[in-house]
């Protein structure tokens, strides 16, 4: 892999249950596990599915009109079975509203074209889960 390929986050814990994640431009962001309003890592799986395929579908209508809404909503059930768990039956819905006129035409004709392509191919969180991709863990020294 070369620099341009390369995506990475460090993630601390903080206290009990609670963790941060910092990326490589310093930006951080904390989650956790002990019952708080911060999310969860299963809510920043499903933002992750969510923002990605948003970024994509809004890139591509927004430069013919600017949406009056633009929500997308992600779900998934969490299991766990024989496999350990995981996520199932994971759904994306989109809920857009342009305005009338000449642009918001054009943004509501290529709204579904930009969701199916997103998801088909631009969406690279949704793609990798699709993808089954391997996860590699390792222990340092303790």
């Amino acid at each position: 892999m070369t620099d341009t390929t390369l995506r990475s986050v460090t993630v601390e814990r903080t206290e009990t249950g609670r963790f941060t994640a910092v990326n490589a431009r310093g930006g951080t962001l904390d989650f956790g596990t002990s019952g708080g309003t911060e999310f969860t890592p299963v809510e920043l799986l499903l933002a992750a599915i969510g923002g990605c395929t948003a970024a994509d579908v809004d890139v591509a209508t927004s430069r013919h009109a600017e949406p009056g809404r633009f929500t997308v909503t992600v779900t998934g059930d969490k299991v766990d079975d024989e496999s350990g768990n995981r996520m199932t039956n994971l759904q994306v819905t989109f809920s857009v509203a342009f305005p009338e006129g000449e642009g918001g035409d054009r943004a509501r004709a290529i709204l579904p074209r930009a969701v199916k392509t997103s998801h088909d191919r631009l969406c690279t969180v949704s793609r990798t889960i699709e993808a089954g991709t391997p996860v590699t863990v390792t222990v340092e020294g303790s």
